[in-house]
């Protein structure tokens, strides 16, 4: 049974979200890939303000594909994690509580993850058309040179992911692959 998760997340609700639980999101999002998290870290390193407001954020990395006609958004797939791991602990500092994407992150983002109270996400790759079926609206925040790439505000509802990092540093990945190959042992 999914986890129905209403958006925005707070430290407090991030620290609830158990890695292995299926998720529902219904709510805000952002959307950001690693160009749009380079020129969002130089601000903050620079003390201006963002072009959104980065606290209880959640941001999905990923740059959708342009919209047929009739529909608000095109092909909507994560893309690859890791590269925002340089990105990702300033912003999570900043109030950033959930990140969306597929794959490992670095040991630097689980531990800013710990102290401060955020969670990582995964959705399914090579579904992102039945995941911009759960996005109800998009527009564009900043960043337009980026094209898809640029940073977008989403609107969702009951998009299905999975938390594969907790708050408390629990792994999906590696304790998942843990307990399987335990139970193929016998």
């Amino acid at each position: 049974m999914e986890k129905r998760i209403q958006l925005p997340i707070t430290r407090e609700t991030a620290r609830t979200i158990k890695a292995g639980e299926a998720c529902l999101l219904s709510g805000v999002i952002y959307t950001a890939r690693d160009a749009a998290h380079k020129r969002l870290v130089e601000l903050v390193d620079k003390g201006e303000p963002l072009p959104f407001d980065i606290k209880d954020a959640t941001i999905y990395y990923v740059g959708p594909t342009p919209a047929k006609p009739g529909k608000v958004i095109g092909s909507a797939g994560p893309t690859t994690s890791y590269r925002m791991d340089a990105y990702s602990p300033t912003l999570i500092r900043e109030g950033e509580t959930g990140m969306i994407g597929k794959g490992k992150r670095s040991d630097e983002v689980v531990a800013a993850m710990k102290e401060y109270g955020a969670v990582y996400f995964a959705a399914i790759g090579g579904a992102g058309a039945l995941l911009s079926s759960c996005i109800k609206k998009a527009e564009i925040v900043c960043y337009e040179d980026l094209g898809a790439e640029a940073v977008r505000r989403l609107e969702v509802e009951d998009l299905p992911v999975v938390a594969v990092i907790d708050a408390e540093g629990n792994n999906l990945y590696a304790n998942g692959r843990k307990a399987y190959l335990e139970s193929i042992k016998d």
